[in-house]
């Protein structure tokens, strides 16, 4: 019985941290002083994220992510970057819960750190992510590049219940994402750029929630095939950042994507820079009626959710402000069939309409 006993506990044991810390690396100041980027990459897994190719072979679109998060790091000499891949939960033997999530620490291109960890089980406010963050994040480095990257399906601005796959019952939103960026960053520190690799990722809302903790945020209006944005213009940031224009490099990241996205595939394809202090203007003047819209939404029944979609807020007459265009550059292509081929361009903002009339 104890030799059993002990064969479990340690298969138990084998499934948490994977690498020790590299301490003579990250306790070094050499070390430390050579980062001037920082970036930290949340990967959502717990969902449907399987996709095939032409060819039938199968894929995990966060795996891909993951994998690409990993080269980008390995790729950046004067870098640290943190990962997060939040996995769906599983057990061993039935019965006995696994670490649902794992993080991977790099510096100056050389893991540092492999861990499993248990997210949050309830309501998600990233408190064992930012724990992590806190602990390796190198400080007081003020002239450092910052970015924060999200990769998963579209973030819920209401209701979001059944967002993660293993934890049906938990509620999961943009308003959980802003709480769980309150850890990530300081009172009066931004990152220098955001990107939000979702589905309708640009709205009123969400780009104003999120703006309050960055300078520039990438993001999809519409829908994102795969919920994927390269992540290749990130490998060698100080060839590809070595002027230190953010906003010129969001651009560039944005137009790789959508010049990507529009070889590969039939549907509309959007892809946005927000400015965030030339968008202000015009977030202030719809802030009442796109809360309006949320509030009424968030009222209703689940069934009569059928009678309402995304939309262009170009297209609804509240938004048709001079100031819609002011601060978002905007990469956008219709698709190649169906009622929206004939829509050549896009605001950049999202928004919701009722489809009865």
């Amino acid at each position: 019985m104890c030799v059993c006993c002990g064969i479990l506990l340690g298969s138990l044991s084998s499934c948490s941290a994977n690498l020790p810390i590299q301490g003579e690396v990250l306790y070094s100041e050499d070390s430390a002083s050579k980062v001037q980027y920082s970036i930290v990459c949340v990967i959502h897994g717990d969902g449907d994220y399987i996709y095939h190719d032409a060819s039938g072979n199968e894929f995990k679109a966060d795996e891909e992510a993951a994998a690409s998060a990993k080269k980008v790091a390995r790729q950046n000499p004067n870098a640290e970057v943190f990962i997060f891949h939040q996995r769906p939960r599983q057990h061993f033997l039935l019965f006995f819960p696994l670490r649902d999530g794992e993080f991977f620490y790099y510096r100056n291109g050389q893991l540092i750190t492999n861990e499993l960890y248990w997210r949050d089980n309830k309501q998600s406010h990233f408190t064992n992510e930012v724990e992590f963050y806190r602990r390796f994040h190198v400080g007081n480095k003020f002239d450092m590049v910052s970015m924060f990257l999200y990769y998963g399906h579209e973030i819920p601005e209401f209701g979001g219940v059944g967002y993660d796959m293993s934890y049906p019952d938990r509620a999961f939103t943009v308003d959980d994402l802003v709480s769980g960026l309150k850890g990530f960053t300081t009172v009066s520190a931004k990152y220098d750029l955001m990107i939000l690799s979702t589905c309708f990722g640009g709205t009123p809302y969400t780009i104003g929630a999120l703006g309050s903790f960055a300078r520039t945020i990438i993001a999809s209006p519409d829908n994102l095939h795969l919920s994927y944005l390269d992540m290749n213009s990130l490998e060698q940031l100080n060839l590809n950042l070595r002027d230190g224009d953010v906003p010129s490099f969001a651009k560039r990241f944005a137009r790789k994507t959508f010049d990507r996205l529009t070889k590969d595939i039939q549907t509309e394809v959007s892809v946005a820079v927000y400015d965030m202090a030339l968008v202000q203007e015009f977030l202030h003047a719809v802030q009442t009626v796109y809360s309006n819209t949320l509030n009424t939404l968030k009222g209703e029944e689940q069934f009569s959710l059928t009678t309402i979609e995304h939309c262009d807020c170009a297209d609804l007459t509240s938004y048709q402000l001079p100031t819609i265009n002011a601060g978002v550059e905007v990469f956008y292509r219709p698709a190649h069939f169906g009622r929206s081929k004939i829509k050549q361009n896009h605001s950049g903002w999202e928004c919701w309409r009722n489809t009865v009339p």
